[in-house]
């Protein structure tokens, strides 16, 4: 296969920019540094784009990897023919490759298997000769008699050649390949009750039909999951009248053909028996492919709208973890994330201690000048933000409070990075120091969870766990290359996304963090043990280092870069001291209306390097999330109860799923925007319109306080 003709064409792509991204790989080139600093070399392809190049070049590579074996398997059977060999070379994928060598594949023993022991292979290829014989099939059987192999009658010998044939049919790659389009086109997707009066949460699906060509991935896992947990049985209904005529019309040539009768039988046999337990089985896997595919990449949007969430800098906050039974849990940091009180306090039900809840809280605010409280959103959250929202008139400076995500929060609380950042900490309060901090800075708190314990999209328990994780892991790094990291500051759990560095490395990073007080240069880093260059290439730019020897280590502008970003200054009369605060209007002036072109080709550098430079010297040090919309801060709380069709509101986006977008609007339960409410005219998917993070305007469509259903609409309604 041709890798380079077969990307450009799947990707749009150039054929040099394909040869070049196989290079930069080759090389061992992270995606982030590949997307970031090598735009020239891609056509400035997004880190999104070139991971998904890398996942199909990955799957091309095993298509090669699998031909060549097959290759090699078949030509040692002594079988390999030159129309094979065509035919192997041509296969465009995993199955084509495998359909090929189903025929040549080590079977157990079979029907077909015995009756090709007692000799019965002769018959079976009369009986798919072209020539049209003038004996019936019983008489031809007769000539293959043999009592000493058990043959002893003609139909008995008659079947077993039948046996042979319906084998041969069912391994036929070209004849599955069209059975397989068919069955496709034709069938239905049927989810049945296993107990049609049970009460579940499968109750649409006890009897329920749809075309398998257009079933939803989300109904697919939504049934696989039923079947798991022994709610629904699945079947796929198959048009088994067109699939048998199928396999009579390879068989048949002519009405005339005295083994027409036998064909039949033939025909029914193969697809009952062995062709369509086989290619439904193959048909359920493909489904369930797809559709955990689209809900990995679902999760992937998700968790990068999640961790892009802007940053809440500056402000003294107290996180509250809510719970009923074992009560709310408090814990107070500082601007910098540092813990300074913790309490629990019991103002929900089953206790109600309402007084005592509130004077711990007022103190709190007031002892250590809280601005903000960070709510999580799990149980007892609407309880306990009518509780705290009840307390803000009363407090002596102006303090708001925000709902926040607390996904993961009791991973985290038991993990051994918890463990070993309060190990004198209760459990139970490192969720409220999680809750907090993640509202304070969003990435570099929920980098301490595993990727696919932060719950955002649908089904994560249900699709291929590896595919998950490896998807989750490389969102992350996008995000937090994306955004930059203060090498003074970061965890080690933040630093092992950095480009080129491991885990073990971060960690090394920070003892060696420890020794010095703190990196003054970028070039600092390749002191730290089992650094070296080629690591330090893939990870320096995306390291920042505030108040350094080098203004430029405060901006995304690569050390190879800091010779044309120097030049550039100068040009405009300026220098690298010039980055501060106070320059940047002058530096944004000066920046502006620059004519690119000629002064690429002057500095020697690629005009996309160009761009991103002058980006990063107009705004030293910008963190990317600043430009988009801040959480909803609240005063007041409303009840499900308060909520009134036509009513606007302002809420958050917190889960995105394939058929519309929960958005948490200030109430117990979130509201559900339905994909066909997003907006005027026809949505393909939700994500494009909205992300998880989102701060927008909707108008409330219908209340049902009995079974806790919000009904929201975002058409019509202007956003912000």
């Amino acid at each position: 296969m041709d890798l380079i003709k077969q990307l450009s064409g799947e990707f749009n792509l150039k054929s040099t920019q394909v040869s070049q991204i196989l290079a930069l790989l080759e090389e061992g080139n992270t995606i982030p540094f590949i997307a970031r600093y090598r735009k020239e070399m891609t056509g400035g392809l997004s880190d999104e784009i070139l991971r998904d190049f890398h996942e199909r070049l990955t799957y091309l590579q095993n298509l090669e990897q699998r031909r060549e074996e097959v290759h090699r398997l078949i030509t040692g059977l002594e079988e390999m023919t030159p129309a094979l060999e065509e035919k192997l070379a041509k296969a465009k994928s995993l199955q084509d490759i495998e359909d090929i060598y189903r025929p040549y594949r080590p079977k157990r023993r079979t029907r077909a298997t015995v009756a090709r022991e007692k000799g019965l292979e002769p018959l079976a290829e009369w009986l798919v000769s072209e020539r049209i014989p003038t004996t019936p099939p019983l008489r031809e059987a007769e000539n293959h008699l043999n009592p000493e192999k058990e043959i002893n009658t003609a139909e008995e010998a008659l079947r077993g050649a039948m046996d042979i044939v319906a084998e041969e049919l069912s391994d036929d790659g070209d004849l599955r390949k069209k059975l397989r389009r068919l069955l496709w086109e034709k069938a239905d997707f049927i989810t049945k009750a296993k107990d049609p009066e049970a009460e579940t949460v499968y109750e649409m699906y006890y009897d329920y039909t749809e075309p398998v060509k257009k079933i939803p991935d989300h109904r697919i896992l939504a049934a696989n999951r039923g079947e798991k947990e022994e709610a629904l049985k699945i079947q796929l209904a198959a048009p088994e009248l067109e699939m048998v005529a199928q396999l009579e019309k390879t068989l048949c040539c002519s009405e005339k053909d005295p083994r027409n009768e036998t064909y039949q039988e033939i025909a029914a046999d193969t697809w009952k028996r062995l062709l369509q337990p086989s290619l439904e089985r193959e048909l359920r896997a493909e489904l369930t492919e797809r559709a955990e595919a689209a809900a990995i990449q679902l999760f992937g949007k998700n968790m990068s709208g999640l961790l892009m969430q802007p940053p809440v800098a500056g402000q003294r906050v107290l996180g509250i973890d809510p719970a009923y039974r074992t009560g709310c849990k408090l814990a107070v940091v500082d601007e910098t994330g540092k813990l300074l009180d913790t309490a629990t306090i019991f103002p929900v039900p089953p206790q109600n201690e309402f007084v005592k809840s509130a004077e711990v809280i007022k103190e709190f605010v007031k002892k250590h000048d809280v601005s903000v409280i960070a709510i999580g959103n799990g149980t007892g959250s609407r309880e306990t933000e009518q509780f705290v929202a009840s307390l803000i008139p009363d407090f002596s400076h102006e303090v708001a409070y925000v709902i926040v995500s607390e996904a993961g929060a009791s991973v985290y609380s038991a993990s051994k990075l918890a463990t070993k950042e309060f190990p004198e900490l209760d459990v139970s309060l490192r969720g409220a120091v999680s809750i907090a901090r993640r509202l304070q800075d969003p990435l570099a708190e929920l980098v301490k969870i595993e990727p696919k314990a932060i719950g955002v999209g649908q089904y994560q328990h249900d699709v291929n766990q590896k595919q998950l994780g490896e998807r989750l892991s490389g969102v992350v790094e996008d995000c937090v290359n994306r955004v930059g990291v203060d090498v003074n500051t970061a965890s080690p759990s933040l630093l092992q996304y950095v480009a080129g560095i491991s885990k073990a490395v971060a960690e090394n990073m920070v003892i060696y963090r420890n020794e010095i007080g703190s990196f003054q240069e970028r070039k600092q880093l390749l002191k730290v043990s089992r650094l070296g260059p080629a690591a330090y290439q893939q990870c320096a730019g995306f390291m920042r280092i505030r108040g350094g020897k080098n203004p430029l280590e405060k901006t995304g502008v690569h050390p190879e870069s800091y010779e044309a970003a120097k030049k550039l200054l100068e040009k405009t009369g300026l220098s690298v001291q010039d980055l501060t605060a106070e320059g940047q209007r002058v530096l944004e002036e000066k920046l502006s209306g620059l004519h690119l072109e000629r002064l690429a080709e002057e500095l020697e550098i690629g005009i996309p390097t160009l761009e991103d430079m002058v980006k990063e010297l107009k705004k030293p040090g910008r963190d990317p999330r600043e430009e988009l919309p801040k959480p909803v801060f609240r005063t007041d709380v409303m009840k499900m109860e308060d909520l009134e069709p036509e009513m606007e509101l302002t809420g958050t986006v917190r889960n995105v799923i394939d058929f519309g977008a929960f958005v948490d609007i200030g109430v117990k339960q979130d509201g559900l925007v339905h994909i066909s409410q997003l907006r005027n005219g026809f949505v393909k998917h939700p994500l494009d319109v909205v992300a998880v993070g989102d701060v927008v305007r909707v108008k409330v469509l219908e209340v049902d306080v009995k079974k806790q259903r919000i009904g929201l609409t975002m058409k019509g309604v202007p956003q912000e």
